[in-house]
């Protein structure tokens, strides 16, 4: 499994000079991650890599983190993301945006933007009810079940509630462009999460 962490910057747009066409882009600042761990099906019972993000001065990190970075020889760094799957990485390597290709298919997966709590319109798509004649009914939520049978209300019916600041992962995208030298990929379309959110970028199957 290909993979690197990165902060969302925003979005922009690009211009080909040729045709003119305008692609949307969001920018990811990502990498570079040193690799921390290397986990085999022998030793953990899965395969998997161990990825650090964003250095920090150790006084930001408790003494447990602190020793796990240095048995791989890293500084201390604020995050740490496994990515699953078979890797020919090694402990002490680094991954920068250069693993990446223009035109490479990957998922990107982050914090969706937090909408507080919101009622079943804006949260669930439900209609709204009519709005002539004195009716009570514009944004309610309607029926919630039953009467005498069940006598109850379902759990996971569809309701009212905090809605957003779940992981989500979008699948479907598309490198545009890479730029080594200040660590940025562009990638085309929206991705999740706010602005200076960290995101997961992995090669999509």
């Amino acid at each position: 499994m290909k993979g690197i962490l990165g902060r969302k910057i925003g979005m922009t747009q690009v211009f080909d000079p040729e045709s003119g066409q305008v692609t949307p882009v969001t920018v990811i600042q990502a990498g570079p991650c040193p690799v921390v761990q290397v986990k085999t099906m022998e030793i953990d019972g899965y395969e998997a890599v161990q990825i650090a993000y964003e250095a920090v001065v150790e006084r930001k990190l408790s003494k447990p983190e602190l020793g796990h970075l240095a048995k791989a020889g890293a500084t201390a760094h604020r995050h740490l993301v496994e990515l699953r799957g078979q890797s020919e990485l090694q402990v002490g390597e680094t991954v920068t945006v250069e693993a990446f290709e223009p035109g490479e298919a990957v998922k990107i997966a982050g914090i969706s933007i937090g909408k507080g709590f919101q009622g079943t319109i804006k949260r669930h798509n439900f209609a709204r009810g009519p709005v002539s004649h004195g009716s009570h009914n514009v944004r309610k939520p309607g029926s919630i079940g039953a009467s005498a049978t069940p006598a109850r209300v379902f759990k996971g019916q569809k309701m009212a509630g905090r809605m957003g600041g779940k992981r989500i992962t979008q699948p479907g995208l598309v490198i545009h462009g890479v730029d080594a030298e200040q660590n940025l990929l562009l990638v085309k379309g929206s991705i999740p999460g706010p602005k200076s959110g960290i995101v997961e970028i992995r090669e999509a199957k």
